[in-house]
């Protein structure tokens, strides 16, 4: 195995890890907004603030997976 080889896979393993840890992150924020929406008294900017952090959670999981599909050209 090449050096270039062990830092392809490096970089893949590191890939994958930081999705596993965004789609978690994304799932408890979602969790969190379902309890809160049930709250007759909620705080709707911290409402707001949860669901655009959830939203760039979701675009930042949309550009790994992008990342880690190979290209057909290649």
């Amino acid at each position: 195995m090449t050096p270039d080889d062990e830092k392809v896979d490096t970089e893949l393993f590191r890939r994958i890890q930081r999705l596993r840890e965004l789609r978690i992150e994304h799932r408890d924020l979602d969790d969190v907004i379902s309890r809160l929406t049930m709250d007759l008294y909620v705080d709707e900017v911290q409402l707001r603030r949860l669901k655009k952090r959830k939203l760039l959670i979701k675009d930042q999981i949309t550009r790994l997976e992008s990342q880690l599909i190979p290209d057909l050209n290649a």
